[in-house]
């Protein structure tokens, strides 16, 4: 019998829009035409309500982080950078945020999947998940990523990466590529393939290290 998985998707100030919802849709609309029972029940979660998102995109969370429920399925956008008297905002920030970081590291140990876009990657490298694996990260930031940690192997040049419990995309539009893998990794090429032609696009099923 088939079960739903619970996907929760963190939302900060200024995180890129299709970093978190590419992958919302993916999760949100497979397998919806072929199996009896959805397979991803998918939720955003924040620190505060609403989320301005990047070019002023307003989103209400549908928890905050103090009662979200744990999800066997996490993933954190990107999105950000520095402002130009050096304050960072977005992912930059909420790298040193010490109660996302908390959040970050509680759910890691619960869930089955940890998943980043972008410079999520920055957040699960500053929690200490990405500690011996490999990763990557939007082509802008893979210096950032090599600066939290000499133990995390840095690649560049893919479009995703797959450790096994820890998957990470590079930047933006490469979270949808990771999120139809991640359906193919739990449910099957064919239904992955099936929900990427029903989206038309084009998906690389073969770009993971």
């Amino acid at each position: 019998m088939s079960t739903t998985r619970d996907v929760a998707i963190f939302l900060f100030d200024d995180v890129e829009v299709l970093d978190f919802a590419g992958p919302y849709e993916v999760f949100s609309v497979a397998g919806l035409r072929t199996l009896p029972q959805k397979p991803f029940n998918v939720f955003t979660v924040a620190e505060k309500s609403p989320i301005i998102a990047r070019n002023g995109l307003t989103i209400v969370p549908d928890f905050l982080l103090d009662e979200c429920p744990l999800a066997p399925i996490f993933l954190i956008p990107g999105g950000g950078g520095y402002h130009p008297n050096g304050s960072p905002f977005g992912s930059r920030r909420e790298m040193h945020n010490p109660v996302v970081i908390e959040w970050v590291q509680k759910q890691a140990k619960f869930a089955e999947l940890t998943l980043s876009v972008c410079t999520g990657a920055l957040i699960l490298a500053q929690a200490g998940i990405l500690e011996g694996l490999q990763a990557t990260t939007h082509f802008k930031a893979l210096d950032s990523l090599k600066a939290i940690s000499p133990n995390i192997e840095v690649l560049d040049h893919v479009r995703y990466v797959d450790n096994g419990h820890v998957i990470l995309s590079a930047g933006v539009s490469a979270g949808i590529d990771m999120s139809y893998y991640v359906v193919s990794k739990l449910l099957g090429e064919a239904l992955a393939n099936e929900a990427a032609q029903y989206a038309q696009y084009d998906y690389w099923p073969h770009a993971k290290a």
